[in-house]
């Protein structure tokens, strides 16, 4: 095999929303692509693992595979976990090469996607001016992974929106609900619930209880499957491909 294989690593799940969501996006990828070979493995709950896939694609003669962390930020999985089951992958296998892709955000891809589900969800260009919109997200500990969270609420706040906070589903405060009644306390007229995931899951079904409790007017749909999603996983690919100091143009 001469071409990389691209390996996407999601987390993993219980709910079988998640698997069933990371194929049809994966599946997406390679139709953007015809003829690049993709596979999908899970860090936990899903098969098959991370470790298993690498063994296949070396006795199936692949030399080298770019492992794209499907992740939205750069916390404890992309900093820790994956790069530790990848480091025991190389030492196993030294004939095949592995490069780790950088994490999925932030990117205006990402936020074409929160575009996307919330237009589904009907929210107007012409609402934005009323409308109060609360990101939310998993959450982490980890403080790199919040500041980012943050700063695309103030971009987004930028787009016409007249109100964007920030919101998690575990790990820290404030939760949706408590963010929803906070916009409608400074008297924003309607709000809209995005969830910056990627599949459904224990932790956007908490999002989605949230803003059904605290009254939200809008709840988009997860990320999903989108097309812009699908096109940042290729950029993410072709990025790990180019070395260090070399431009993507070259």
């Amino acid at each position: 095999m001469t071409h990389p294989t691209l390996l996407v690593i999601a987390h993993g799940s219980r709910d079988p929303r998640h698997a069933a969501t990371v194929h049809a996006l994966t599946e997406r990828v390679r139709t953007e692509r015809p003829g690049l070979r993709v596979e999908t493995a899970f860090l936990e709950f899903n098969a098959p693992s991370v470790p298993r896939v690498l063994e296949r694609l070396a006795a199936q003669g692949a030399d080298e595979v770019v492992a794209l962390p499907l992740l939205l930020t750069r916390a404890f999985h992309a900093k820790t976990d994956i790069p530790s089951v990848l480091r025991e992958a190389r030492a196993r296998l030294p004939r095949l090469h592995i490069r780790q892709a950088d994490v999925l955000g932030p990117s205006p891809l990402l936020n074409a996607t929160l575009g996307r589900r919330l237009r589904e969800a009907g929210v107007r260009p012409g609402d934005l001016p009323r409308t109060g919109l609360v990101l939310a997200s998993a959450g982490s500990s980890d403080p790199e992974a919040i500041a980012v969270i943050a700063e695309i609420a103030r971009e987004l706040r930028h787009t016409g929106w007249c109100a964007v906070r920030p919101a998690f589903a575990s790990a820290l405060l404030p939760r949706t609900e408590d963010v929803v009644r906070g916009l409608r306390a400074e008297g924003v007229e309607r709000v809209a619930v995005a969830p910056y995931v990627i599949a459904p899951g224990r932790l956007p079904d908490r999002i989605a209880a949230g803003a059904e409790a605290a009254g939200a007017d809008v709840l988009a749909d997860v990320l999903g499957p989108a097309p812009e999603l699908a096109r940042l996983l290729l950029n993410r690919f072709d990025e790990a491909r180019v070395p260090v100091g070399a431009s993507l143009s070259a």
